[in-house]
């Protein structure tokens, strides 16, 4: 007798781990992105001590734009032709016993 699981292909393994790595860069560049954030929708004293101080220390959102933009088109692409790829595949020749 046969168990029905037969577990997730190693490809799949790959997908998940690239993906989960992709969406922690966008979640890590939106938390560097924070004190610009906050300074940009209510500026106010403190906000504006907090980006002097991170500014004489080589705070750069630009670098979280950027970075965290690329990686964000890069997971969804990424994201969207592993559905349209492999999980229509995978679904099609699936057939329950």
């Amino acid at each position: 007798m046969t168990s029905p699981y037969q577990g997730q292909s190693t490809a799949k393994t790959i997908f998940l781990l690239t993906s989960m790595v992709g969406w922690l860069i966008v979640g890590a560049s939106l938390i560097y992105l924070m004190p610009a954030a906050a300074n940009m929708l209510q500026p106010s004293e403190l906000t504006d001590t907090w980006m002097k101080t991170l500014a004489g220390s080589g705070y750069n959102p630009m670098l979280a734009i950027a970075g965290g933009g690329a990686t964000f088109a890069l997971t969804v692409a990424w994201n969207a032709l592993w559905y349209a790829k492999f999980e229509h595949s995978q679904k099609v020749t699936d057939k329950p016993n």
